[in-house]
């Protein structure tokens, strides 16, 4: 089998068997692309169902000599296995060479994080007497409160929410839908957007009708604009770090964790697949205890 026609067949079973959407097979697609070429160069004769365990380490000596980070040389691998399987699917080859090897060992980073104290003072920064400021205190509100992602903020629907009982119904990745509890501090702006401004609005667009949150032309709002907002009120606020959208999430879940909140719980409020997702925050948790101890133990305090 020629590296041409294993990789036309390849995207085919992503498109036909694996019903990926088109953003992933051309992700896959280009991973085994990088295969193709560096054989293709290297070893003209070696087909895909000759590749050796042995051969797939030289792949990834080459790619970490062009100066790829782990992150990148990871997902490709994780391509490479994909492709691999297909073969071993379709006959073309016993096993798959890549199952051997291991992925380059990420360093994970400490995302960012708002204490409760610039949290506050993000959120009463925001002023309420421009023509948005009700709109956009009630958004950081509820990004907050809910540990939201930004795509499920601007999505959020006026339907999903149940806030005579604490929650909202959220919308997040490949559609999946989970209940989130909402604080009353939130559920309070919310409530005088929706009377104040979102009720009141002209012309709201057709199709956005149950969209909680709307541009001043009666659209949903974009991720741009949403960080564009956060921007803003983490200036005004005085706050010397970098901050996004996202930064609201990573701070909902480490506050709750720094407050005894058990990780399941925050797994499942923040919606991700695996515990080990959720579990950067237990060790963003240890920081803060170290941090505390270092500031506030008198051994540690003085010098001896």
């Amino acid at each position: 089998m020629l590296w041409s026609s294993a990789l036309s067949g390849f995207q085919s079973y992503l498109v036909l068997e694996r019903n990926l959407s088109s953003h992933s097979i051309e992700a896959y697609k280009s991973d085994v692309e990088k295969l193709c070429y560096y054989f293709t160069e290297s070893n003209p004769t070696l087909m895909p169902n000759h590749v050796s365990s042995d051969d797939l380490h030289e792949f990834l000596a080459w790619l970490n000599d062009l100066g790829l980070g782990r992150g990148s040389q990871a997902r490709i691998l994780s391509g490479v296995r994909a492709f691999f399987r297909y073969l071993v699917i379709e006959g073309e080859t016993a096993k798959n060479p890549a199952d051997l090897l291991e992925s380059p060992k990420l360093h994970r980073k400490m995302p960012e994080v708002l204490s409760f104290e610039e949290m506050e003072r993000v959120l009463e920064a925001i002023d309420l007497s421009h023509p948005q400021g009700t709109r956009n205190r009630a958004m950081l509100e509820t990004l907050y409160a809910c540990g939201l992602r930004v795509s499920e903020l601007v999505g959020l629907r006026i339907s999903n929410l149940y806030l005579d009982v604490g929650f909202v119904k959220v919308i997040g990745k490949n559609d999946k839908e989970r209940i989130v509890p909402i604080g009353a501090s939130a559920i309070k702006h919310i409530n005088i957007y929706l009377t104040s401004e979102r009720n009141n609005h002209q012309g709201v667009q057709k199709g956005h009708e149950d969209i909680l949150f709307l541009n001043r032309r009666g659209k949903q709002l974009t991720r741009n604009m949403i960080f564009q907002i956060v921007k803003q009120a983490t200036s005004d606020a005085g706050i010397d770090k970098t901050v996004s959208p996202h930064t609201f999430r990573h701070s909902f879940a480490t506050h709750l964790v720094e407050g005894g909140a058990d990780l399941r719980a925050v797994q499942e409020m923040l919606g991700h697949e695996s515990i080990l997702t959720t579990e950067i925050y237990t060790h963003l948790d240890i920081q803060f205890l170290k941090e505390t101890i270092m500031s506030c133990h008198p051994m540690y305090r003085f010098e001896i």
